[in-house]
């Protein structure tokens, strides 16, 4: 067998796998089957593995960093899966943020706000989906709004013709047992929940974008209806240099 052949066997098994976990961990929150959207995380790793992944079914792609992805979007194309920016976007990548992706999940400001809605203007986007990034851990290395200015932002999106706010996303701090992170998960579930009442979403209930590869099954069971899985499905990072 050669080596490629190997590669794509063990993806395909991890991704098969990660699949029947979110679906065990949905039967077992009592939610329908189709209740979460797969983001599968492919930061570091390269366009083959991507195009891999592709061909196994993932149809959410998601990157950190504006300018990893940049290169791999060029040459994958926009239409082969929707593209979501999970990481900070600085100010000065924004407009190219807004030509790549499909979803922005790390909305955290009102400055970030007002240029992407001004740059949706500028390059002619009727509608930019995103999600605002709220910080219930207070960690200093991690972005995202505070709870305490959540309304102020929501707002704002709302006054923006050309952003559509779909949802929330949260980072809680990494704890050794994914039990530590339930209280965030559920937090963040109420505060949409809040939201969602006061009709901030539209006609939508409104996305929770959380958990990862240690935690998302808690996650699920919290309401989350976006994961973020990199490492279980495609293995430990590539050093990037």
């Amino acid at each position: 067998m050669t080596e490629s052949r190997t590669v794509h066997d063990d993806l395909g098994e991890r991704f098969a796998n990660i699949k029947r976990r979110i679906q065990q961990s949905l039967h077992h929150a009592r939610r329908s089957a189709d209740d979460v959207t797969l983001i599968a995380i492919t930061k570091t790793h390269p366009t083959s593995i991507i195009k891999e992944a592709i061909a196994l079914g993932a149809a959410d792609l998601g990157e950190n960093r504006v300018q990893e992805a940049e290169p791999k979007i060029i040459e994958l194309g926009r239409s082969k899966a929707r593209w979501h920016l999970v990481g900070h976007l600085q100010a000065n990548k924004a407009r190219r943020a807004v030509k790549l992706f499909d979803v922005i999940h790390s909305l955290d400001s009102i400055e970030l706000t007002q240029r992407l809605n001004r740059l949706c203007i500028e390059e002619e986007r009727e509608k930019l989906p995103v999600l605002i990034q709220v910080d219930l851990g207070m960690e200093t290395t991690k972005s995202g709004v505070s709870e305490t200015d959540l309304d102020e932002l929501v707002a704002q999106v709302g006054k923006c013709e050309y952003l559509e706010l779909t949802g929330l996303m949260t980072l809680p701090p990494f704890f050794d047992d994914p039990e530590h992170a339930r209280p965030y998960f559920r937090k963040l579930a109420s505060i949409r929940n809040k939201l969602a009442d006061a009709g901030s979403f539209g006609n939508s209930r409104g996305e929770l974008s959380m958990g990862m590869t240690h935690d998302f099954e808690v996650a699920i069971e919290e309401g989350a209806t976006m994961v973020r899985i990199g490492t279980a499905i495609f293995g430990e990072r590539t050093a990037q240099h």
